[in-house]
């Protein structure tokens, strides 16, 4: 796997749950210890509100210089807004997330159920968020509409990366779709959203399904099965099961020269 893109691996929100604590350094805020132990972070308090410039740049301060953020696009942009793009919302989002540099990794959007997919209003959403952004885009759409290789096309054409999300509303929704260059995984807890843990066994599977797409494609797991703090023990776990790959990758590498 040494050749592989970085996987991305972390949770919505950094706290550490008191029953966890164990696993990272006891010195530093909660986010200063979490990023000791997990690379990427995905930032959903922006969705509700803005954060003062000085936020943003103490928490780019606070993590190592390879860890990463994902950050949620408000919801007066996704939700309330809808189908017209506000334009000076998403400059003055953007405006703040600038502080955090090279840190920032992705933006997130993520639509209600009741957005459904609509050929002229999406192209015409895509054309005005590409020409004031030109980063990454994760698009996470909840309304089964969106699930097909015609939509995938056009966001691929926009260089957007569709969400793999668990639970997903119809089969399609589980795989990542969009631009193929990013793979991005948000998974929030089942059979009980949000609440749930995931087995051993899912998250082995998940562990090589990341594996194998960071052959060709930056690769983001997220858990967001924080409600009763299994998204830290999870997201550890599956870091172990990617670490077990990558040490039989580099011994079969070795066995090979």
């Amino acid at each position: 796997m040494s050749d592989h893109h970085v996987i991305r691996l972390g949770c919505a929100g950094w706290n550490v749950p008191k029953q966890h604590g164990l696993h990272f350094e006891a010195e530093g805020s909660h986010l200063q210890r979490y990023s000791r132990g997990l690379n990427a972070c995905e930032v959903n308090s922006s969705f509700y509100r803005s954060h003062r410039k000085e936020t943003w740049e103490r928490w780019a301060a606070t993590v190592p210089c390879d860890f990463q953020f994902a950050v949620k696009v408000p919801k007066t942009i996704t939700h309330i807004a809808w189908p017209l793009f506000d334009v000076r919302a998403f400059s003055a989002f953007l405006v703040q997330v600038s502080a955090l540099g090279r840190k920032l990794g992705v933006i997130l959007f993520q639509f209600p159920p009741s957005v459904a997919y609509e050929r002229v209003a999406v192209r015409r959403y895509l054309q005005k968020i590409r020409g004031i952004f030109a980063g990454e885009v994760a698009w996470e759409p909840r309304n089964a509409s969106w699930f097909n290789e015609t939509v995938d096309d056009v966001l691929n054409e926009f260089r957007i990366a569709r969400v793999a999300a668990d639970p997903a509303c119809v089969p399609a929704a589980a795989l990542p779709g969009g631009s193929p260059t990013t793979a991005y995984f948000r998974l929030h807890g089942a059979p009980r959203r949000h609440y749930s843990a995931y087995p051993s066994t899912f998250l082995r599977t998940k562990a090589s399904e990341l594996a194998n797409l960071s052959v060709t494609a930056k690769v983001w797991c997220i858990f967001d099965n924080t409600a009763a703090g299994f998204a830290i023990p999870n997201a550890l776990e599956l870091k172990e099961h990617l670490g077990i790959l990558r040490s039989k990758s580099l011994a079969t590498q070795i066995d090979v020269t």
